[in-house]
């Protein structure tokens, strides 16, 4: 059985105690006995992990993780330490830079910093058989990331959701906007980031929205430079 993070255990308790769990469950044991499966078993549920229900002030939804070796570790977007940055991510810290006015591009790809903060990097598929993008489209995950969003949108405090593409806005339903906030632009891949994503300036609106509502603004630079070589902002 999958074993969610303790503090996200009471917010999904309706869903974890239903079939759909049992059966999410049985699905994704029997693809990684048959297979190498990412992110490794052990970073599934990082991002909730590293965002507690409590501290999720800001929601960034992607599709389902890398699916080369050593690129997924469980956070949407993020690689690890030392790892190439891929097309999305290139593209998201080129409108990181542009729109914060930064004089350089990040030059690490591991997002844990900006999950610390409260921004929950949430996949809507969260795991991926290797080497085949999507391949654990509807074993169920999708299901499972509807709780998570619902729980979200019962948190009393604003929330800021940017929902890059149109897989992640079709999630907006789930979302009560007389409440939350709600960013919509297109999604930062290679293939469809021209068409709205550069220029969208999501970064700093999401920061004024928080700001607005008495929340601490996202440090979108922690972590992201080399300390040794003076880079941090």
């Amino acid at each position: 059985m999958l074993t969610l993070p303790e503090s996200w255990a009471n917010a999904l308790a309706e869903y974890t105690a239903g079939a759909a769990w049992a059966r999410l469950s049985g699905r994704i044991a029997a693809e990684r006995r048959s297979g190498t499966v990412f992110p490794p078993e052990a970073a599934t549920f990082r991002a909730l992990e590293l965002t507690a229900p409590e501290q999720v002030k800001v929601v960034i939804l992607g599709q389902d993780p890398y699916h080369d070796a050593g690129q997924a570790q469980g956070l949407a977007f993020s690689v690890p330490e030392g790892v190439k940055l891929p097309p999305s991510l290139k593209n998201i810290f080129r409108e990181l830079a542009d729109d914060l006015q930064w004089d350089a591009l990040p030059e690490r790809g591991d997002l844990s910093g900006w999950a610390e903060q409260g921004v929950l990097l949430l996949n809507t598929v969260l795991t991926v058989r290797a080497h085949e993008a999507n391949s654990h489209r509807r074993l169920g995950w999708e299901e499972f990331t509807d709780a998570v969003i619902r729980a979200v949108n019962a948190l009393p405090r604003k929330v800021v959701f940017l929902l890059w593409g149109a897989p992640a806005q079709k999630k907006k339903a789930l979302i009560d906007t007389r409440r939350h906030a709600v960013l919509e632009s297109a999604h930062p891949s290679p293939l469809s980031a021209y068409r709205g994503f550069f220029g969208s300036r999501v970064f700093s609106r999401a920061n004024a929205i928080l700001n607005a509502a008495g929340e601490n603004a996202v440090d979108w630079g922690r972590g992201l430079w080399n300390k040794e070589e003076g880079k941090l902002l």
